[in-house]
């Protein structure tokens, strides 16, 4: 197992988490060979994935920013084969600009599932969410905005204009 050596709630730049990881500068799904590690980077500052927490559950949009994403490409496969390839899962989240704060590490704990979003190119299109938990007792802080009790009140808010 992995340890980055970060207090949950620690914020850092982008250069220190590419640093700590060995992994890539870009995307929300960064794989280090390096360090066995998959780092899951949830940005609610763009606007371009529609991450959610729904209790203490954050359902995490797959890989792939135009047309339909596929649950064997790439880093979407890591994930949804999280609890078996042995790969350890990190999650940071963005509220700000370029401040990532770490959130710790996490396991998926459902079944993917699909829903429509619209992509970078303002098209419909089927992306895969991953359910996944933090595996630790602190409380991560959780984006009002994006966070939902239960999937009644999510469905409550959602307005279903996908």
């Amino acid at each position: 197992m992995f340890d980055p050596k970060l207090e949950i709630g620690k914020i850092i730049d982008n250069h220190k988490l590419m640093e700590i990881f060995k992994c890539g500068q870009q995307g929300g799904m960064r794989r280090s060979k390096r360090t066995n590690t998959l780092v899951l980077i949830s940005d609610y500052t763009k606007g371009i994935y529609h991450d959610k927490w729904i209790g203490d559950t954050l359902h995490y949009t797959g890989m792939g920013l135009s047309g339909d994403q596929d649950i064997d490409y790439m880093q979407n496969r890591t994930l949804n084969e999280s609890n078996e390839n042995n790969v350890d899962i990190h999650l940071f989240e963005v509220l700000d600009p370029k401040e990532y704060m770490y959130c710790g590490r996490v396991k998926l704990v459902g079944t993917p599932y699909t829903e429509m979003q619209i992509d970078r190119d303002g098209n419909k299109r089927t992306v895969w969410i991953f359910p996944i938990q933090p595996m630790h007792t602190h409380k991560v802080k959780k984006p009002t905005k994006y966070y939902y009790q239960n999937i009644e009140e999510y469905k409550a808010h959602y307005r279903g204009d996908v």
